[in-house]
């Protein structure tokens, strides 16, 4: 069943990526949702066409979507004990609106709880990660693993900023001045699921962030897990598409980011 289920997600986003390149450089309607970015009608049709295709070819899986959440008012997202896809149709929608050539489609299949397969697609940089629980990561079919760099004064980091909310923004400035004076370099192409296709191919040897939704970590979560690396959280828990925190990467500066976090009362 999850190999069916993996042919459907693949002709879902090749939907989606077509639907992304036809849209670029046209966008006419471009809206600011509240504390969630803006939102343009690539992302509302992307979601639209991808949900249907994900419906007729498994109309026994549940979905979240980022704009069909958004336009239901949901605000809290728990783990379904029901097979679910959770889809973001166009992360990075700033990029896009700007014709940054950074923004993707992730696609993953959540079951019982866990998630069992995820996709991301970068359609401008023609590249895209797949992986199924227990079968490895890959990016257009070549196997990815995490890095293997031990010290931060090597390692290129990356992260996200939430300006909407002063609070976050604050904690995460101190965070970032902490670690760019650590680190060969820090990165924000300005969009996570990316960032975490990134991770699990050992561009990036490190990703954190702050309040992210399931639509932008699902798939980024079991890529980097099959590529070797970890995710916790601020309080070094396992993290799930749920948490409001993450720390990604490889196991030996997850760890060290951590005991910094926590030396320094974050």
């Amino acid at each position: 069943m999850i190999k069916s289920r993996f042919e459907a997600a693949k002709s879902a986003v090749d939907i989606g990526r077509a639907c992304l390149l036809g849209y670029f450089g046209k966008i006419s309607h471009i809206e600011s949702k509240e504390k969630a970015g803006l939102v343009s009608e690539a992302d509302r049709t992307c979601e639209d066409l991808m949900k249907k295709e994900l419906a007729r070819l498994c109309p026994d899986v549940d979905f979240l979507g980022e704009e069909t959440s958004f336009n239901e008012n949901q605000t809290e997202f728990k783990p379904s004990h029901k097979a679910r896809w959770i889809l973001d149709p166009l992360d990075g929608t700033t990029n896009f609106v700007h014709q940054f050539p950074i923004f993707c489609i992730s696609l993953a299949l959540e079951v019982q709880g866990e998630i069992e397969l995820g996709i991301i697609d970068v359609p401008m940089l023609n590249q895209t990660w797949t992986a199924i629980r227990g079968g490895g990561a890959f990016c257009n079919g070549e196997k990815m693993s995490v890095s293997k760099t031990a010290e931060f004064s090597d390692a290129l980091l990356a992260t996200g900023f939430f300006a909407e909310e002063p609070e976050y923004l604050e904690e995460q400035i101190r965070i970032f001045s902490k670690f760019v004076r650590l680190a060969r370099g820090i990165r924000r192409p300005g969009a996570a699921a990316y960032d975490l296709a990134l991770v699990s191919s050992g561009v990036f040897d490190l990703f954190w962030e702050k309040n992210l939704k399931p639509w932008d970590t699902a798939a980024g979560k079991i890529l980097i897990e099959e590529a070797g690396g970890i995710l916790r959280t601020y309080q070094n828990q396992n993290y799930t598409p749920f948490e409001k925190t993450l720390v990604a990467g490889n196991p030996v500066l997850v760890n060290k980011f951590l005991q910094i976090l926590d030396q320094s009362g974050q």
